[in-house]
């Protein structure tokens, strides 16, 4: 065979048209019927179409012949925003990404900053890494009082914030060790306590509130129930802490109800909305999320019409192995409340504004 020509090919319709091309010299464009490669593709289009006219294939799947992701975004849409709750490697559970392909993953986006969370180990000594790591990204950490760090341990809270940096800003109470967790999953028969049997916040807690007032720390109220987040939030204010944000406000173990969400905005308490709480619920990709109920954007969206917006700090959540990467989660959360009616202007007021002054205010 001449090493100089080309293969034949040749395609037929389903009318019985063909083209193709004989095995010529450099693989000549003409085929014996006169038809070209160019010419069968925009035969074979045109005949999806009319078969679409016709009723024998979908008119979606004529307008969906080639089918491709958007371009890039111009410009990021989670530029300049803050991400208040971040679970990354080294953990006891499952996590895709460590602290700096996190904040790689974060600067890339133009993100402004991210608190590191970790529900059993400090991480106010990991921002400072971050940081040093990865400049260009502001990172915080904290403490999370669980069992691990000694129940609600004010000794915890003292030690944290003395840490090199100064980047230990938050203190979250106990998340799946507190005693509304272990009940509301049925973990156990009771777990770290709040408040009393008075209903009034404990000793403890009062003591830890004091320290987040005079070094200005962010106090969280972790897995507490709607009636334990207001209690928290009065001791908090009567011990002077005016930084107090309520843990993922909407999901399934804390779950307030718009007017608790009101009360607490009017005590001054600004509530958490995260992006992992529309991939839950019964049909979730992940068999240990289906325990969660839904959070939609139309319910967080409504939340903040009826809240006001400046009551309002965004975050993720993520970072666990198979769901989205922060950044992605993030994005998503952004579009899901833009369609849902919430402005760019209330985007950047619970993004980065509000988050903002709660960190470095």
């Amino acid at each position: 065979m001449n090493p100089f020509m080309l293969p034949r090919w040749r395609f037929t319709n389903c009318c019985g048209h063909s083209w193709g091309h004989p095995a010529t010299p450099h693989g000549s464009a003409v085929a014996p019927d006169g038809g070209s490669r160019r010419d069968f593709l925009k035969t074979a289009v045109g005949g999806v179409a009319g078969l679409a006219a016709l009723g024998s294939v979908p008119a979606k799947a004529a307008a969906q012949v080639r089918v491709f992701p958007p371009p890039p975004p111009a410009v990021s849409p989670i530029e300049g925003l803050i991400d208040f709750h971040n679970h990354c490697a080294p953990d006891v559970f499952g996590r895709a990404v460590d602290d700096d392909e996190m904040a790689q993953l974060y600067m890339a986006r133009k993100m402004e900053a991210v608190v590191l969370k970790n529900h059993v180990a400090l991480t106010a000594d990991r921002a400072w890494l971050v940081r040093k790591h990865n400049p260009g990204i502001k990172a915080f950490g904290g403490v999370t009082l669980n069992g691990a760090a000694g129940g609600l341990n004010p000794e915890a809270v003292q030690w944290m914030w003395r840490m090199q940096g100064g980047y230990g800003r938050v203190v979250w109470l106990p998340t799946f060790d507190a005693d509304n967790h272990v009940k509301h999953f049925k973990d156990a028969p009771e777990g770290i306590k709040v408040v009393g049997a008075d209903g009034k916040a404990l000793p403890a807690l009062r003591e830890i509130a004091k320290i987040c007032a005079q070094q200005k720390l962010v106090l969280c109220t972790g897995h507490a129930s709607p009636t334990e987040v207001l209690a928290i939030v009065d001791a908090a204010r009567d011990a002077g802490c005016d930084r107090i944000v309520v843990t993922h406000a909407e999901f399934d173990v804390v779950n307030m109800t718009t007017e608790q969400m009101k009360k607490a905005a009017a005590m001054g308490a600004l509530m958490e909305i995260d992006a992992m709480g529309p991939l839950m619920g019964p049909q979730a990709h992940l068999p240990w999320m289906r325990h969660w109920r839904q959070v939609t954007y139309k319910e967080s969206a409504s939340h903040i019409k009826e809240v006001g917006a400046q009551h309002f700090i965004l975050g993720t959540d993520l970072g666990q192995t198979g769901n989205p990467s922060q950044p992605d989660g993030y994005a998503m959360l952004v579009a899901g409340l833009l369609a849902e009616g919430i402005t760019r202007d209330q985007i950047k007021t619970m993004g980065r504004e509000v988050p903002g002054k709660l960190l470095m205010g």
